[in-house]
């Protein structure tokens, strides 16, 4: 047994040193990045389980050929104005104003607070109105006209 075996045996242990350490760095980061991706999945669960909002009125208004709805934030988290999502006779409403317990410029829907939506340019009764909230959370209500 010369210096050969003992060489090589040598060569043998560093590339499984290192092989090892690859493997284990791979491993870990991949184990790593499914836990974070459960509890961002389980945090996005308990957002959703804790919001709930109550569509108050959907009032559309034949005169003006506005939607007037009427939300109210009833769950325990906060909501972003921003995130919301109305639908009208199943189409998708964009341009329409929005006020918080009158404030115009806020952003941020805090529980019991009321949202009231103003679209105009609907020219027909949409019967059916949908609120979509950012966690995914829907309500839906039948439309009342008013002249």
């Amino acid at each position: 047994m010369g210096f050969s075996v003992s060489g090589s045996a040598a060569l043998i242990f560093v590339a499984m040193f290192i092989g090892f350490g690859m493997f284990y760095s791979a491993t870990a980061n991949g184990f790593e990045n499914v836990n974070d991706a459960r509890d961002a999945q389980a945090d996005r669960t308990l957002e959703q389980q804790n919001t709930a909002i109550g569509l108050t009125s959907a009032v559309y208004n034949t005169t003006t050929d506005s939607l007037n709805v009427t939300v109210t934030n009833t769950g325990s988290t906060e909501l972003a104005v921003s995130d919301v999502d109305l639908l009208a006779n199943n189409r998708y409403l964009t341009g329409y104003r929005t006020t918080v317990e009158g404030d115009e410029t806020t952003d941020l829907w805090l529980p019991e607070e009321r949202l009231v939506i103003n679209a105009t340019g609907v020219t027909t009764d949409p019967g059916r109105v949908k609120l979509v909230t950012g966690p995914g959370v829907s309500a839906v209500e039948t439309t009342a006209e008013v002249s």
